[in-house]
């Protein structure tokens, strides 16, 4: 028989102890009239009678400042907050301790202060179809909360398409020269245009503070081949610089040779013409004499010339008449004849020298000079 049946332990639990009328199961009815009793009594109200109604004021005033209390927030520092009253936009609300109507009005704190950023990368095709891989990074800050919250259905995201339809854009309309090296300025400034213009469309209530360009990097499988583009593009650009140094050194060089040739021609230009214009002059000035000697004057014009012409030369001297081997010392004559300058005909070009007519007149005068007459007569004879 089980050690709690009745009549069989007296009450007693399995320790020997008498169970006592408190160590029951609580009875909930009576719990509950209690507890109705002693509501009835702080309202002042017995057994049977309702609620007071100074009972029902000290309620309502509870729940009122319960409501009250609860309708204080505060919006911190770089913050604003977007007030609905019903659902419908209200106002918003700057930094600071304000009161809403619990239930009517509902907050929602944003933060405006804080710069944001939005990476976006991928594979995108050049102007030149090259395939390359560009990395951007989009920093921006909420300028109108309300617009941000409820403009679209997620700004954010809405951002992100903006930006990477923005950028593929951009990078479609350049080369992947431009992209990796020489204009990445200009891309990045166009994606921001671009985007900024996008974003005023759809009313987003964001501002583009920056737009950091990070990289635009070739595939792996063309990377070498790439590499090698660079490096004949670097060396067209060497040999170009080169070329143009080089022109650089030789032009000059060449027209300032040019213009010495050009010189030195008009110089023996001008020297020709003198010694030109000084022989006529000469020979005009012999003309007279010579109508009146020819012979004695083209014996001295011969003379003249042959004195001229000896006196810068090496001369040897050979009997006719004698049968002997003739010996020419050819390498002295070559050494005297090296050691020797040019004639200088400076003065004769310049200056011409002057001779007396008279002194032509008596020389040519046979009457005067037998020897004239000897010459003549020889030259007769051997006629």
């Amino acid at each position: 028989m089980a050690w709690n049946e009745p009549g069989n332990n007296k009450d007693k639990d399995p320790w020997g102890k008498p169970r006592g009328n408190d160590q029951g199961p609580p009875d909930f009815d009576e719990m509950m009239k209690k507890l109705g009793s002693r509501m009835g009594g702080v309202f002042g109200s017995g057994p049977g009678k309702g609620v007071s109604f100074s009972g029902l004021a000290l309620i309502l005033v509870l729940v009122a400042a319960v409501w009250g209390l609860s309708g204080f927030y505060t919006i911190k520092n770089a913050e604003q907050g977007v007030v609905l009253h019903f659902g419908s936009y209200k106002e918003t609300v700057a930094s600071g301790l304000h009161w809403k109507p619990t239930f009517i009005d509902k907050v929602y704190p944003v933060d405006v202060g804080q710069t944001r950023s939005i990476p976006a990368s991928g594979f995108m095709l050049t102007k030149d179809e090259n395939m390359v891989n560009v990395a951007i990074e989009v920093q921006y800050r909420i300028a109108n909360p309300y617009k941000f919250l409820f403009s679209a259905t997620d700004a954010v995201d809405s951002l992100t398409q903006a930006i990477d339809a923005s950028l593929r854009y951009v990078i479609g309309h350049n080369t992947m020269e431009d992209a990796r090296s020489t204009d990445r300025k200009k891309v990045r400034n166009e994606t921001r245009t671009l985007l900024e213009q996008t974003i005023a469309q759809y009313d987003l209530g964001v501002e583009i503070t920056d737009v950091n360009f990070l990289s635009a990097a070739v595939p792996d499988e063309v990377n070498a081949a790439f590499q090698d583009a660079i490096a004949a593009e670097e060396d067209e650009k060497r040999f170009k610089r080169e070329a143009t140094a080089y022109s650089n050194k030789v032009v000059p060089v060449a027209e300032g040779k040019a213009l010495r040739i050009k010189q030195e021609a008009e110089a023996y230009k001008e020297q020709v013409v003198f010694k030109a214009q000084g022989e006529v002059a000469r020979f005009e000035k012999l003309l007279p004499e010579y109508k009146a000697n020819p012979v004695v004057t083209r014996d001295r014009l011969y003379i003249e010339t042959m004195e001229e012409v000896l006196s810068n030369s090496s001369k040897v001297l050979v009997d006719s008449d004698a049968n002997n081997m003739l010996y020419l010392p050819l390498d002295k004559m070559l050494e005297n004849q090296k050691g020797r300058s040019a004639p200088n005909y400076q003065n004769e070009i310049y200056q011409m020298p002057q001779r007396s007519t008279d002194s032509l007149s008596d020389f040519g005068n046979s009457a005067a000079d037998p020897r004239a007459v000897d010459r003549s007569g020889n030259r007769t004879g051997r006629n």
